[in-house]
């Protein structure tokens, strides 16, 4: 194993790894401001990667233009789920966890038959796309541009975030909320649409990963379940409830299944992520940057 190999292992992790944290990001913002695990948070990555193919099937619209584009229309979506779904299981009187929890795993599996009935269980990808095939080569180090690419909207996605909650008017309000959602209806803030826009925020970064992953994964109703553990193992690592955690978690991840792949067999690489995360609940339970 020489020094070059390395270098290029752990480069395609962090470009792998921001994007894991761009996944995480959406799912632990939702945590974060209801504490509702949203067990359909791959589903959600799967619908986007739909979206994504069929604006390039019938529009030739290619995934990079079509990102905000699908970014918005997951945006209605979560939105939507919330008004629709989520805001009555919350109205629950008791067992409201265990209420929430199957409401989420039930429209998991509502959206994964759905896509299977109308999609059919197929494999599509988008064999042509500006980026598709493209590489970079920085110092030896070859980068393929779609992961290149992604890596940078992941980072761009989670600037416009942080600055989105630490300098707006609605991000105070959404980092209210997550403080003491009863006492900001006292001042007039609305619950229910703060969480509304919440859901919708999340979807859609969960659309612009979605978008971005379409241009090098296989599309297929299943192709969520295993970035939705990746996510949840994400999340965890970093902190329930931190919004930073989940994304230098994701980094965390990324970097952690490539030294794996180095040690052990490519599909073994998922051992290296577990055992992190193990170690890390046995020595901080609540996650490195956690503070719940």
């Amino acid at each position: 194993m020489t020094t070059a190999t390395i270098i290029q292992s752990l480069a395609s992790g962090l470009l792998m790894g921001l994007l894991y944290g761009l996944v995480a990001v959406g799912l632990a913002l939702i945590f974060g401001l209801m504490d509702v695990t949203n067990f359909a948070h791959g589903e959600f990555l799967m619908l986007a990667m739909y979206i994504t193919f069929f604006l390039f099937a019938f529009f030739a619209i290619d995934p990079i233009l079509a990102a905000p584009l699908v970014g918005a229309a997951m945006f209605i979506f979560g939105a939507a789920i919330y008004l629709l779904v989520v805001r009555f299981a919350m109205r629950a009187k008791a067992n409201i966890g265990m209420v929430q929890i199957f409401t989420t795993f039930g429209l998991a599996i509502l959206m994964r038959g759905l896509a299977q009935y109308f999609f059919t269980p197929d494999y599509r990808s988008i064999n042509v796309s500006w980026l598709g095939g493209r590489t970079l080569e920085i110092g030896g180090v070859f980068l393929p541009v779609p992961q290149l690419v992604g890596a940078l909207v992941s980072i761009a996605a989670f600037g416009a975030l942080y600055f989105f909650m630490k300098k707006t008017d609605f991000g105070r309000a959404l980092e209210a909320t997550r403080e003491d959602a009863g006492a900001v209806a006292l001042v007039g803030i609305d619950k229910n649409k703060v969480f509304a826009l919440g859901w919708g925020l999340g979807s859609a970064l969960i659309g612009l990963a979605g978008a971005v992953m379409a241009i090098f994964f296989y599309i297929y109703p299943d192709v969520g379940a295993s970035f939705a553990l990746i996510a949840y193992v994400t999340v965890a690592l970093g902190g329930f409830g931190s919004v930073f955690g989940a994304f230098a978690g994701g980094i965390i991840v990324g970097l952690v299944e490539a030294t794996t792949a180095m040690i052990l067999p490519p599909s073994l690489k998922s051992i290296g992520i577990y055992a992190v995360y193990l170690l890390v609940v046995f020595i901080r339970p609540r996650g490195l940057f956690g503070s719940i």
